[in-house]
C-alpha cells in the first residue's frame, strides 16, 4: 500500500517532540505537569516531585519548551511550569495513530466464526 505523504515539516516537528521525550527524566517532568493541570507547579515543587533540581531541571524544561510541550510563566517571584498545550500532545499521539492498522489485512470471515 502507498504510504501517506507527510511533509518534511510535520516529520521534523514530530521528530523533535519525540526526541524531547526521549529522556526518562523529561518524560517524568511532562507527566507530572500534565497531572498538575492548568495551574502548573512552581519550579521548586516540580523539583520535589521529580527529584530533579537545579541546572538539570532547568535544562530539561528548556528542551521540553523548545519542543512546544511545556511553558513557564512568572507569578511574582515564582516561576510556574505548565504543560504548554494539550492539543500539541494530542497531535503527537495522532501522528502515530492516524493510520493505525491501515496496511493490515482485513480479517477473514473464517477468523470471525470462531
Amino acid at each position: 500500500m502507498k504510504q501517506e505523504d507527510l511533509s518534511d515539516a510535520s516529520l521534523a516537528l514530530a521528530a523533535s517532540r519525540f526526541a524531547a521525550l526521549g529522556s526518562e527524566q523529561r518524560l517524568a517532568v511532562l507527566r507530572i505537569l500534565v497531572r498538575a493541570g492548568d495551574q502548573g507547579l512552581s519550579i521548586g515543587e516540580l523539583g520535589k516531585r521529580t527529584g530533579i533540581t537545579g541546572a538539570t531541571l532547568t535544562h530539561h524544561m528548556k528542551v521540553l519548551a523548545q519542543a512546544g510541550l511545556v511553558g513557564q510563566r512568572k507569578e511574582g517571584r515564582s516561576v510556574i511550569c505548565v504543560a504548554a498545550d494539550y492539543d500539541q500532545m494530542v497531535e503527537l499521539s495522532d501522528f502515530l495513530l492516524k493510520n493505525c492498522c491501515a496496511d493490515a489485512p482485513a480479517p477473514s470471515k473464517d477468523a470471525s466464526d470462531g
